[in-house]
């Protein structure tokens, strides 16, 4: 089914939510590290924009799990951004999985979605203050 279907949910926007034990502790380290703000804001909710996208921090009584991306920004130039990140006291996972592994952080991937129009791509891992997995990308043209 394609959006031209009537699927009303291949039309739908996408938002992401990730859950925070301490709301509070989570709002700094997005603020400190990361360099993000919340636009908006609710009892036990933070709403944050990137670019055309948002995701939402939430007070959650669970924990992610962090044994996979929970959320993936992608980029324009991933050493800039990493170094940057560094600067701010961000720490990147060290990855060895099937097929690719980081140096310096950063990995290299082979392949990618033929929509993309990318043969494939760069890629960095960290986990927030709660422990969730946050995965940046840049496209390799």
């Amino acid at each position: 089914m394609n959006a031209d279907d009537g699927n009303t949910l291949a039309r739908a926007h996408v938002s992401t939510r990730l859950p925070a034990r301490d709301l509070d502790r989570a709002r700094r380290f997005y603020a400190e590290r990361l360099g993000l703000e919340p636009v908006d804001e609710r009892p036990g909710g933070l709403l944050y924009r990137c670019g055309t996208t948002e995701f939402v921090l939430f007070t959650s009584t669970g924990s992610a799990p962090g044994t996979f991306t929970q959320m993936a920004l992608t980029v324009e130039d991933i050493d800039a951004v990493v170094a940057e990140l560094r600067r701010r006291g961000v720490t990147f996972e060290d990855v060895d999985a099937p097929g690719f592994r980081t140096e310096d952080g950063i990995a290299e991937i082979a392949g990618n979605y033929p929509s993309k129009g990318a043969r494939g791509e760069r890629a960095a891992w960290f986990r927030d203050s709660e422990g969730n997995l946050l995965g940046i990308g840049e496209p390799v043209l």
